[in-house]
């Protein structure tokens, strides 16, 4: 079977296995093309295997795009709370549709969307939430905004994703949920995170901000825990600048993450608890209403595209793929990572591989520089008032000496990605591109290491 003539049944279908280099049990090589890779480096003088080559352009625009954003501003409806149907509820509808849920709450960001859950579940000063140390900092930022302590819980290294036996050996009394991050937009252990909020008796908050449209176990993420969360910022598969939104199947918990969303203002018009003002606007509904007709074969795209990478990458030992857990059928590839081996690289360091493959033509790089269990706010939130008031100093001091995410500090030194959302949208090609400036690194190691 030639590469062209995989289905996208069958590219998925490999994708569920725990590494989308199942896929390359077809007659797909490892090494395609080796004159192409037997050349010089281009970092030693030689010549790129990509030269003077773009990637696909994001975000994504389009004249649909454009005509919805100047229809909005047209018709002087440009906040929802002037129209039942505007383009927020609009969009609230279709995407709930689109996801597989019953109700959503589009909010201004993903941190807003995190932060109106955190307090819609009652979570507040002297609880606690688990969480990932690995992710953007609105994660613990709407934990922190609730003045509860977020308690960083350490990673499954293959996968990027918090590994729920570490997550269920920081439970405390004080523990009321648990917020798995989905990283690049695969899922995280999920099957194993629910058992554990079950046996505890615990809350879950998907933060699937990265993770729009990808399955596991047959159902979408964000839409598998009570309530989950999504993010609309530019570099997002579904982007609209900023913007957030929240998915659930409880209507009553749903109508509690309106009414915070909605500075405490239920739909009955009745201000009834404390809420911040979190509202999406009419411009920000516009642009991602715009664009939902077009996102499931852009979806598409770039899960066959990554298939098919990690298919040309499978015979090389210095580079490994993010691991996918069992169940995955399918990712929304925000990020398309990879852990880089340097022992297999003769030593070469990550820093002097990703700029000779970048001198090949082909961008790389490392994403998060070092875990959020290693940034300023731990020691902050230690020494302020409200925290000292909430939690006894014996908490604080273990929270603080407990901080150790030993397997967050190895990804961050071993990975390396490609920022997805547009690149993953280009051609076979190009995806043979990628896979030979790595390639071609790989089989001159020694020359890079003599360097």
């Amino acid at each position: 079977m030639k590469p062209n003539d995989l289905t996208r049944r069958e590219f998925l279908a490999a994708a569920s296995a725990s590494s989308l280099a199942a896929v390359a049990s077809t007659s797909l090589p490892a090494y395609a093309d080796i004159t192409r890779r037997a050349g010089k480096l281009a970092i030693l003088g030689g010549e790129p295997i990509r030269k003077n080559k773009g990637w696909p352009d994001w975000p994504y625009v389009d004249d649909r795009i454009v005509d919805a954003v100047v229809k909005t501003t047209k018709s002087g409806i440009w906040c929802r709370i002037q129209s039942a149907t505007g383009t927020v509820p609009t969009f609230e509808k279709e995407f709930a549709k689109l996801m597989g849920s019953k109700f959503c709450v589009a909010t201004g960001s993903g941190t807003q969307a995190l932060h109106t859950c955190v307090e819609a579940l009652g979570i507040s000063a002297g609880d606690e939430v688990i969480t990932s140390p690995y992710t953007d900092p609105g994660t613990i930022a709407s934990i922190l905004s609730a003045r509860a302590l977020p308690v960083l819980a350490d990673l499954d290294p293959a996968s990027y994703q918090l590994d729920p036996a570490d997550v269920e050996r920081r439970i405390t009394e004080n523990t009321r949920a648990i917020m798995p991050v989905h990283m690049m937009g695969q899922a995280a252990d999920l099957e194993r995170i629910m058992a554990i909020a079950r046996r505890h008796k615990l809350s879950v908050i998907e933060d699937a901000a990265q993770a729009h449209l990808a399955e596991y176990q047959g159902k979408k993420l964000g839409t598998i825990a009570p309530l989950g969360c999504f993010s609309f910022q530019s570099s997002k598969t579904i982007a609209a600048g900023e913007g957030g939104a929240i998915l659930g199947d409880d209507e009553e918990l749903m109508d509690k993450c309106y009414t915070v969303h909605n500075h405490g203002t239920s739909r009955r018009g009745r201000t009834e608890v404390i809420g911040p003002k979190y509202r999406m606007n009419e411009f920000e509904a516009a642009v991602l209403l715009a664009q939902l007709a077009g996102a499931q074969e852009r979806f598409r795209r770039r899960n066959e595209n990554a298939a098919h990478l990690t298919a040309r990458l499978r015979g090389c030992p210095g580079v490994a793929p993010q691991k996918l857990y069992p169940g995955t059928t399918s990712g929304s590839f925000y990020l398309y990572a990879m852990s880089y081996r340097k022992e297999q690289f003769n030593g070469v360091d990550r820093a002097r591989f990703l700029k000779a493959v970048a001198s090949e033509g082909v961008s790389l790089s490392p994403y998060i520089e070092r875990g959020l269990h290693r940034e300023p706010w731990v020691d902050h939130i230690v020494q302020t008032k409200a925290y000292q008031k909430t939690f006894s100093a014996r908490r604080l001091q273990q929270f603080r000496e407990e901080m150790q995410c030993p397997n967050c500090d190895r990804v961050c030194a071993e990975m390396a990605m490609i920022w997805a959302s547009g690149p993953l949208l280009g051609t076979q090609a190009d995806m043979d591109d990628i896979a030979d400036a790595i390639l071609k690194v790989y089989e001159n190691r020694d020359k890079l290491a003599a360097i």
